[in-house]
């Protein structure tokens, strides 16, 4: 028999062999809400590794690409070493472009500290310079050298110390949502194993009549096989369905919190979920199949 032949008999069934199963009862339920419940997780976590690969990218692109020099002089001296440590990055190899940031630009950076109409005048804050990188990018420790012999009061800061923890956090919560979908994966198979053994015990009887009149393990498997796996399917289906509708009305992320990136699926991403429900059907037909041949071979 072809894998499509198996496919079709495992959805059409067998009426003779589908009699063994009882349609109703609390493996029913059990089955049907566990593969809900661990499709409605996994979704959940499919858009949780998403998001963060995507929080990840972000990261790694806004800060791998720039840095900043701030300038701590004497008033006086200010405006004189801002425009000599301008004057040097317009010399430095990799750099694409360099500006000193306005006053109220540096007052907008301070304002989730300190409030908002802040008068930079009244606090020691030091002359800040934005630089972009090209995609060769420049040599940071040269730079530095350059910058201590012209500009003294100039400290180059390349996002280095910053960058590599937010990304390796970003990744490591990635890891975390791929991990958590194999540890639902396999408690799903742990719950429709308990669920196929306690059908087979509550049936033992039916099965010890289907054996005296000549049944095969393999025909009474086939019953508690496409049972317990049309019932993973119709849960995960409908956790699936749930899962994404939640994820579909969540609000997007409020421009002040731009730096944040939303929990859900952007574009293709979208069509991911939909092989959750086959691959809860796999996983129980799996799980029923073993545990089934497995407690019908223990108890000839």
């Amino acid at each position: 028999m072809s894998a499509a032949d198996r496919l079709r008999a495992l959805v059409a069934g067998d009426a003779r062999s589908d009699s063994v199963v009882p349609p109703t009862g609390f493996t029913a339920w059990l089955t049907v809400f566990t593969s809900g419940a661990m499709a409605l997780l996994a979704v959940f976590a499919l858009a949780l590794s998403f998001a963060t690969g995507r929080l990840a990218d972000r990261w790694e692109g806004e800060l791998a690409q720039s840095a900043t020099i701030r300038i701590s002089a004497p008033a006086g001296q200010v405006a004189a070493q801002t425009e000599a440590a301008l004057r040097v990055l317009e010399q430095t190899p990799g750099v694409r472009s360099a500006r000193a940031l306005t006053a109220d630009e540096q007052a907008a950076l301070l304002a989730p500290w300190f409030g908002p109409g802040i008068q930079l005048s009244d606090l020691p804050v030091p002359q800040l310079i934005e630089l972009r990188e090209t995609a060769e990018g420049f040599d940071p420790q040269g730079l530095r050298l350059r910058l201590s012999a012209e500009v003294p009061g100039a400290v180059l800061d390349d996002h280095s110390r910053w960058r590599r923890p937010l990304v390796e956090a970003a990744e490591r919560l990635r890891t975390l949502g791929y991990l958590s979908i194999g540890l639902i994966t396999a408690a799903t198979a742990a719950m429709i194993t308990l669920a196929a053994g306690a059908s087979l015990s509550a049936n033992a009887q039916v099965i010890g009549v289907l054996r005296l009149i000549g049944a095969r393990d393999v025909f009474i498997a086939r019953a508690f096989v496409r049972r317990f796996t049309l019932r993973a399917a119709l849960g995960a289906l409908i956790g699936t369905a749930f899962a994404m509708a939640a994820i579909a009305v969540l609000p997007a992320p409020a421009p002040e919190a731009s730096f944040l990136t939303g929990l859900g699926f952007q574009g293709a991403e979208w069509l991911w979920p939909l092989l959750v429900p086959p691959l809860a059907a796999a996983v129980a037909f799996l799980a029923t199949r073993t545990a089934a041949l497995r407690r019908l071979r223990d108890t000839t």
